[in-house]
């Protein structure tokens, strides 16, 4: 049954060190409560997979120390240029980068959802990126001759990290439009979600949220964060404070700039003013 839990900071709790992170993109209604609450845990050694890419959640860990790995088709701050956390630990080779594609990655969490141990994937050959996993090979299509095929492993997540306009006492969680979210938690072996609200009605039962909801069969624990998706925003309720990200973005240029952003606005009193 899924845990109703009191506040972000439980559910970073859960999160153990090490873990492979499975996080979504920014365009997707993103936990940055719970990210925050990582770093203020002091975590360390996630290995974060980008389904398929992110940005400011990546940054922040990154530039805390919390990251040893990260395996993603690209972590970049949109309008506002380079992640330059991320850009600055790749140049040091303070953490390991695994480079990988959009569909590569949304493939390999289809074949863990799915309970096989692999997923076939065309586009691959004669790559860059292939030719640097060496995890990924190249086959046959045991089906037809001379028609080759790359084999990608299933990757299951430790851990699945997201926010959402709302979730009910039974952990179900209505995520609308953005199936990806489906995938993931399915594909993990936990999925934690944040919620603008918890609503008291069986989502599952109403007809217009129940095609959009993930069942609370594959959601391990949930908590209430209310703007918990800030300075990024969730569809209908707030948009993305792009002032916010811009001054990110300036002050994260140095690494004693994202230090007085984190005393500010990861340590600070509050997060959200």
């Amino acid at each position: 049954m899924t845990q109703v839990l009191t506040s972000a900071e439980e559910i970073a709790a859960r999160i153990p060190d090490g873990a492979l992170l499975a996080l979504p993109p920014e365009y997707a209604p993103c936990s940055m409560e719970t990210i925050r609450a990582l770093v203020r845990r002091g975590a360390r050694d996630l290995r974060l997979l980008g389904v398929p890419q992110f940005g400011i959640q990546a940054e922040l860990l990154i530039g805390s120390g919390c990251v040893a790995e990260v395996e993603t088709a690209a972590v970049t701050l949109g309008e506002q240029g380079l992640a330059p956390r991320f850009t600055e630990a790749i140049k040091q080779q303070r953490i390991k980068m695994r480079d990988t594609t959009c569909p590569a990655i949304h493939a390999a969490l289809q074949a863990s959802e799915k309970g096989i141990p692999f997923m076939p994937l065309r586009g691959l050959i004669g790559t860059d990126i292939l030719a640097r996993r060496e995890d990924w090979l190249l086959g046959e299509n045991p089906f037809a001759d001379d028609d080759p095929i790359v084999y990608l492993p299933a990757i299951r997540p430790d851990v699945t990290l997201f926010h959402a306009a709302k979730a009910d006492r039974n952990g179900n969680v209505w995520i609308g439009l953005r199936r990806e979210l489906m995938v993931m938690a399915h594909a993990s072996a936990n999925a934690y979600a944040t919620a603008e609200e918890i609503v008291e009605h069986d989502l599952l039962d109403d007809p217009e949220t129940a095609p959009g909801t993930i069942p609370g069969l594959y959601v391990t624990a949930i908590a209430r964060a209310e703007r918990g998706a800030w300075p990024l925003g969730v569809p209908n309720l707030y948009e993305r404070d792009a002032a916010h990200l811009a001054q990110y973005a300036q002050m994260a240029k140095t690494q004693q700039g994202f230090d007085a952003y984190t005393d500010r606005w990861v340590f600070g009193k509050a997060a959200a003013e």
